[in-house]
């Protein structure tokens, strides 16, 4: 009989060892390697009877295939995430912090698809039945005929979910609580939640009920446990929000069948999460146009067009080191985009503190923020308040050419929607001879960018001066 070997694995990211260490060298994370039986996992059951293969057919890549069947929530921004509805037997994995409204929207979900005469059944390892009621209750939700249970054991969960006819969406809440006695593991540890999730995945395969799984994030915001799983599932979505902020983001980060980087935008009511159809004007609203250093953005979040407004502020400051502080954006971008302000446009920012704030709590990761980002920089620095019709979008590489991005008309026709007159973009900004919605700016070169805000801002200054004489 085989000994049986004992690994530790690491329960951030799911890096094997053979040996205890109090720092795992995959993740850097501390005091996470926990030890488990190399025996078990998802193969261990099977390893044990090996059987002979059977022959299957192998096919090409030419042939018709229809597109996957849907099934939607009637939450349009829910659906527009998911590429246009849930597919049957698919698996999805949200993830998002306590309390960002993870319950809330799948509960929401699940009222819509039960009142459509489909069976739905929400399973919670971590709140009682009654808890779930009052959330439901709260939200005017107690009519819906949702099936409820309060259940940990795959096995057991699988059993009763087999009585009666297959639900259409099984809703577990989360994975990290859930166990399988096919492995020797506490709950929440990789291993089970691993070999839990296989199971449920077997099963949503085998019966075409679409499973969505929730679960936690770290404290970085990635999520934990689960992270494992995600090249196993169909889809990754990721629940964002801050606190002071009543939006929260819904954002698709992996779909087998649909777009990623979609985002979903919803706003937290008394009554649960509502659709926000109109994100830009919401992003928008409230801006102070007359003060230096804040510049609108024409963005893409997949593939809807997002305006929003980059604020800046350029301080001198006392320090050695001057400070460089970031939110909603790439820290590593702001300090490319700041070397190229000193390399080819001239500024000096070494003895400046610079503050780079994304209005509304968005997150934008695309390059296309690169001059929106100059732009709100140079303003504060030379106090020239930039026009207040006007958005900007562009790639800034390290020459300090302004590089074209996609869907350009995209976001000219978003920023003509919204009653802006004017767009600062690159030369190639117009796509397929298209006749653009709003007047463009061609900008190759940062130096013209950082020529036309301090040329404004000198005859702003020049006005102020006569007014004043």
């Amino acid at each position: 009989m085989a000994k049986s070997r004992v690994n530790f694995v690491c329960q951030n990211c799911g890096a094997v060892a053979q040996r205890w260490q109090g720092r795992c060298e995959a993740c850097s994370e501390w005091n996470s390697m926990i030890e488990e039986g190399g025996a078990t996992g998802i193969g261990a059951q099977a390893a044990r009877s090996a059987r002979k293969g059977r022959i299957f057919t192998l096919e090409g890549l030419a042939g018709e295939s229809e597109s996957p069947p849907r099934v939607c929530t009637g939450i349009a921004e829910l659906d527009r995430v998911t590429g246009g509805g849930f597919v049957p037997g698919s698996v999805l994995l949200i993830g998002g912090e306590p309390g960002i409204g993870k319950s809330t929207l799948l509960i929401q979900a699940c009222a819509r698809l039960a009142t459509g005469n489909r069976r739905v059944a929400y399973i919670s390892g971590e709140e009682a039945v009654a808890q779930v009621r009052l959330r439901a209750q709260r939200l005017g939700l107690a009519g819906a005929p949702v099936e409820l249970a309060a259940e940990t054991s795959v096995e057991d969960i699988i059993a009763t979910l087999g009585q009666g006819r297959a639900p259409a969406l099984v809703v577990i809440d989360s994975i990290q609580t859930m166990w399988t006695d096919r492995v020797e593991s506490t709950p929440g540890t990789v291993t089970q939640v691993r070999a839990s999730a296989q199971a449920l995945i077997r099963y949503a395969k085998t019966t075409g009920a679409i499973v969505i799984l929730v679960g936690h994030v770290t404290k970085d915001g990635q999520l934990a446990g689960p992270r494992v799983i995600e090249h196993m599932v169909d889809a990754v979505m990721s629940f964002e929000g801050e606190g002071g902020h009543h939006f929260r983001i819904l954002r698709s980060l992996k779909n087998r069948f649909g777009p990623t980087d979609e985002i979903g935008v919803f706003e937290m009511t008394g009554l649960g999460l509502g659709e926000v159809a109109n994100p830009s004007a919401m992003f928008l609203s409230g801006r102070d146009a007359s003060a230096p250093g804040a510049a609108v953005l024409a963005g893409m979040e997949g593939s809807r067009p997002v305006l929003v407004e980059v604020q800046a502020l350029v301080a001198p400051t006392s320090l050695g080191t001057p400070r460089r502080s970031v939110v909603g954006w790439d820290p590593a971008r702001l300090s490319m985009v700041l070397a190229v302000l000193e390399a080819h446009g001239g500024l000096r920012l070494g003895q400046h503190d610079v503050y780079l704030n994304v209005a509304g709590g968005l997150r934008v990761s695309e390059p296309a923020a690169d001059l929106a980002a100059a732009a709100a920089l140079v303003s504060s620095l030379t106090g020239a308040v930039l026009p207040r019709k006007t958005v900007y979008f562009g790639e800034i590489g390290l020459s300090g050419a302004v590089r074209p991005v996609v869907h350009a008309n995209l976001r000219l026709k978003e920023s003509a929607k919204l009653g802006f007159e004017a767009a600062i973009a690159p030369l190639a900004a117009r796509e397929d001879g298209e006749t653009s919605p709003v007047p463009v700016a061609h900008c190759e070169h940062i130096s013209k960018l950082i020529a036309d805000i301090a040329a404004s801002g000198a005859q702003a200054r020049s006005a102020r001066e006569l007014r004043r004489a």
